[in-house]
């Protein structure tokens, strides 16, 4: 009885206890099994990354995103805007951790576990290769 009583206390005094605190700080407060997608804030600033985010978004059926709140405000315009007209459900969720090159910008999440065995953007998709365009050698160039 005095354990159940000081649960009780402790529940009343700190709040409920969390389940894998530090997995939730990492994936911003949901859990790793269900993440489909994960970016980090430089990918999200890298044009060449959203445009695939954008291409595959709709792919995840009954996904949601989150969004660090320590994304830059114009690169979040930018995805709140996209989502929106994709009609895709979002929240900004608050990040209470030190940022890194590898923070969590943004997680396509779903309410159940779906555990896909890889997560990260730039492991998932490949970026769409662009092979150069040859430079015209000058008549010079040619010659000497």
């Amino acid at each position: 009885m005095p354990d159940e009583l000081q649960k009780h206390l402790d529940s009343g005094r700190y709040g409920s206890p969390k389940l894998h605190p530090d997995e939730q700080r990492a994936y911003l407060g949901t859990f790793r099994e269900r993440c489909y997608l994960k970016m980090t804030i430089p990918q999200m600033k890298d044009s060449t990354w959203s445009t695939i985010f954008f291409d595959h978004i709709t792919d995840y059926k009954e996904a949601s995103c989150l969004i660090n709140d320590q994304v830059p405000q114009s690169v979040q315009a930018l995805y709140i805007k996209q989502l929106t007209d994709k009609s895709i459900p979002f929240r900004i969720v608050s990040y209470e951790g030190a940022l890194t090159e590898d923070t969590v910008g943004l997680l396509v999440v779903t309410d159940h576990a779906v555990d896909e065995p890889i997560i990260a953007i730039d492991q998932k998709y490949e970026p769409k290769s662009t092979t150069p365009i040859p430079e015209k050698q000058s008549f010079w160039k040619k010659w000497f």
